[in-house]
């Protein structure tokens, strides 16, 4: 059952003036047609425990997958309070070096790129050379509250360096079987964020497509840039969530200007609503056409995401510099950045002692090397400088 959202439905239209209608048509046909179609369910594996191969066809045929219930009440909990501390510990408000307590506020001290803010229900990309010019449209910009603040957080990057609950999904098991599944078992990471939306208040996402080093290779594939899994902490709705447009990962670097156009709408018909319960977790192609709307309605979203590449995607690749600086990405360089997720199943075995951990192969036999423990977590600071970005 997913929650009914048909207050916001009609907010969200409010602001859409004449074209409110065709805006509250949009929205409730998008959820009817994702719900109905056959890429969501729980993660389930076949007699031998691999991935469920009707999983893994219905991922690459359509570019994303809804799986249902994923996240326990427990991991819930524990990233409901993370995320809670987190928050509280924000700069009081952007450019700020104090949180609201006066104290030194998160990441201030940091190298790295951390919590990035945007004007209330704006489209800071659309339309801008941000990320190579990769979100080609500016998204309306509704009317924000009289009372609304300059500006709101929208997306915190190196989140396992603030959250152990965080690194310890990271480390699913389920999840990372997947990730062998379709990147091979010497997979690697990507990066790491949450994405908030807060209600009434959340900036918007111009469509676009992840991914910018591969597009021309002669080796192209629709897995060659990756993929990011999206863990929902309260859930997801057709108002606040990500919409996408099923099997775009595999027609290449799209005109998403031109479509627009030809749409006649920045409403894109071909697109659909991630919609999902708190503890569901998308999987989708970083090659797939998606974007979301401001969330002009009355349900916060915070999406935990992470996401792997192929190791032969990377290695030896100099990186787009567009969630760290460009650097060459040699054997040392990603073996020094998948040490997460080493030390994240150690510390996810640590919580879950019952639950068979993860063997990611690699680090077979050198597990013993990663362990985790507080001072292990204060030593993550500024691990994204090493993203590995394509």
């Amino acid at each position: 059952m997913v929650q009914d959202i048909s207050r916001s439905i009609e907010a969200c239209a409010a602001h859409y003036g004449d074209e409110a209608e065709a805006v509250k048509s949009y929205l409730i046909e998008g959820q009817a047609k994702a719900l109905a179609m056959p890429n969501r369910g729980p993660l389930k594996f076949d007699e031998s425990g691999n991935i469920h191969p009707d999983i893994l066809d219905a991922y690459n045929e359509y570019g994303f997958y809804v799986f249902e219930g994923v996240l326990s009440e427990d991991e819930l909990g524990d990233l409901k309070a993370d995320l809670e501390n987190i928050r509280d510990n924000f700069p009081a408000h952007m450019g700020a070096d104090k949180d609201k307590h006066g104290r030194p506020a998160l990441g201030v001290d940091n190298k790295a790129m951390t919590l990035q803010w945007a004007k209330p229900l704006s489209d800071p990309l659309g339309g801008t050379k941000i990320f190579n010019g990769r979100h080609q449209v500016k998204l309306y910009e509704p009317k924000a509250p009289d009372d609304a603040p300059p500006a709101v957080p929208v997306y915190l990057s190196g989140s396992l360096q603030f959250s152990p609950a965080c690194l310890r999904t990271y480390a699913h098991p389920g999840l990372l079987k997947l990730t062998e599944a379709i990147n091979g078992p010497d997979f690697v990471p990507f990066t790491e964020g949450l994405f908030i939306k807060d209600a009434g208040l959340g900036a918007a996402v111009s469509w676009h497509q992840d991914g910018d080093t591969h597009w021309d290779h002669p080796d192209h594939d629709a897995d060659i840039h990756g993929f990011n899994f999206m863990g929902q902490v309260y859930g997801s709705t057709a108002v606040n969530g990500v919409w996408v447009i099923p099997g775009s990962h595999k027609i290449g670097r799209a005109n998403i200007a031109q479509m627009v156009k030809d749409a006649g709408t920045e409403r894109l018909p071909e697109a659909v609503p991630l919609i999902c319960n708190p503890g569901d977790v998308v999987i989708n192609s970083r090659q797939i056409i998606h974007g979301s709307f401001a969330n002009t309605g009355f349900e916060k979203r915070v999406s935990v995401n992470f996401g792997f590449h192929k190791r032969s995607s990377v290695l030896n690749v100099k990186g787009a510099g567009m969630h760290a600086d460009a650097a060459v990405m040699d054997a040392d360089f990603i073996d020094k950045r998948s040490r997460l997720i080493g030390l994240a199943i150690d510390a996810r075995a640590q919580r879950f002692p019952d639950e068979t951990p993860y063997n990611y192969g690699p680090f077979a036999e050198r597990m013993d090397e990663f362990r985790w423990s507080p001072a292990t977590q204060e030593s993550l600071k500024d691990y994204n400088l090493m993203d590995l970005s394509i």
